[in-house]
Order: structure tokens, then sequence, then C-alpha cells
């Protein structure tokens, strides 16, 4: 009898921590918060480099769809609109997962970003803004140089909304798209319905707080670290990325 009660003393925090973060939460767009490395392009001669894209991506811009390898996209097509805007397209196994226009201002130093995640089963799109850490060379195209960005805005309350239900020793999570089951064992799970090779996996650091890692092709890409508040209404959540060096923080609040 003795062992029992240790063994449900012992489990009663993972029971409470559980229970913490079921339910449905949507991101505060407005508290999102970018710091660490800017993003660096350069477009000139007909060429496309992003030198920090994890892996690096170096394309011919002729609108054409280009073979990269080690991204959630397996082709790439780059096309200068104009002196000011480029088009991006992104898809995976011949399906668009990504499509966006960047614009810099009249004054170089801002740019924005309008796009299209089509990626899981729901369509996110929005606006994204950055301003300026470093200037092109002279004669590329305005988008070369160095971003930082600064805000995000979706149009709609898509891609916002994260759901978590207890299950034994996990949490099925959904996130738009199917609901993948996802245990505290630190083992790699399936991120269910997305087009790459992409996994997830848990840890429940205390009664409020999981780390999660994610992985393309077995190489670990996002560490975020989940804190729920002692009211049980909010959540802050950030998120590392490992391959690119930056981080975003948000506050997630728990909805009815």
């Amino acid at each position: 009898m003795r062992s029992l009660c240790v063994f449900l003393l012992l489990a009663q925090p993972l029971l409470f921590a559980q229970s913490r973060f079921d339910g449905k939460w949507e991101m505060k767009m407005d508290t999102l918060r970018f710091s660490g490395t800017p993003e660096e392009y350069l477009l000139e001669k007909g060429i496309y480099h992003c030198a920090t894209c994890a892996p690096r991506v170096d394309v011919r811009a002729d609108g054409a769809d280009q073979r990269v390898t080690g991204h959630f996209f397996d082709t790439i097509s780059v096309r200068a609109l104009d002196s000011r805007s480029v088009e991006f397209i992104q898809k995976k196994d011949r399906k668009v997962t990504f499509r966006a226009i960047e614009t810099v201002s009249p004054d170089n130093q801002t740019m924005t970003e309008d796009f299209t995640n089509t990626m899981g089963a729901e369509t996110v799109a929005g606006k994204a803004g950055f301003v300026r850490e470093r200037k092109g060379p002279a004669g590329s195209h305005a988008l070369s140089g160095a971003w930082q960005m600064q805000t995000v805005k979706n149009s709609t309350r898509a891609g916002t909304i994260t759901s978590y239900r207890t299950t034994p020793g996990g949490l099925d999570i959904s996130d738009g798209g199917p609901t993948y089951d996802v245990k505290f064992d630190g083992k790699d799970y399936p991120m269910n319905g997305d087009p790459g090779h992409a996994t997830t996996s848990l840890r429940l650091i205390d009664e409020f707080t999981i780390e999660e890692t994610d992985k393309q092709d077995g190489k670990i890409v996002v560490v975020t670290l989940m804190r729920v508040s002692k009211d049980g209404k909010s959540m802050k959540v950030e998120s590392a990325d490992q391959l690119r060096g930056s981080t975003m923080t948000y506050i997630a609040e728990k909805q009815p």
C-alpha cells in the first residue's frame, strides 16, 4: 500500500501538468517578437542567393522551378517582378505549398511580404514586415541585403490555433491539420499532414512547462518551450531556430 501511495504522489504533478495544456490556444499576433540572425539575400545577374536559408539556396531567378534539397519544399521558383518586388513559389511533390511577393519600400529601409501558405489543411495568408539591417552591393536588386522580421499579421485566424488533449503519457496535438499523438518520452513522432519528413518529440519539464523538439529528415530544426501561466489563461511560447540562430516568442491565450 505504501508503494502505491508513493506512486500516486509522484504521478500527481504529471496529471496536473497535462490538464493545464488541455484545450484550444490562440496565438496573439501582436505579441510576436523576433531576435537573432537577420535574413540575408542577394539577387544579381539573374541569380538568387539566400545565405541564411538552411540549407543555403542558390538558384536562377528566371521564374522556373529549381530543385533544392533539405527543405520542407523540393522546388522553388524566383522571379523579379520589377526593381523592388520579387515573387517566390515553393512546391512539394509539384504542389504549391507557399507563395509570396516581397516588396521593398521606396526609401529602401523596409520590406513587406504578402504570403499564402497552403502546406497544412488550412490556407494561411497574411503579411510580414521587415526592416533593413544592411544594404546589398551596388547594382543588385533592392531585395538584396540583410533584413530583420518585425511583424507578422495573418488575414484570418487560420494558422493561429493549436489544440491539445491529454492522452495516456502524452498529448494529442492539432494545429489545423490532422491530429497527431505525441508521448512525453523524447521519442520522435511523425507530424501527420506535413508534406516533408517532419517529426516532433515532447519532454515534460514541470507541471507548467513542455519542451517540443521538431526535426526535418532527422535533423533538429526548432526547439520550443511552452509555459502555461499559474492561472491557466495564457501560455508563453519561445521557439529557437537551431539552424539559423534566431528566436521567436509570443503569447497564446486559452479559448473558451
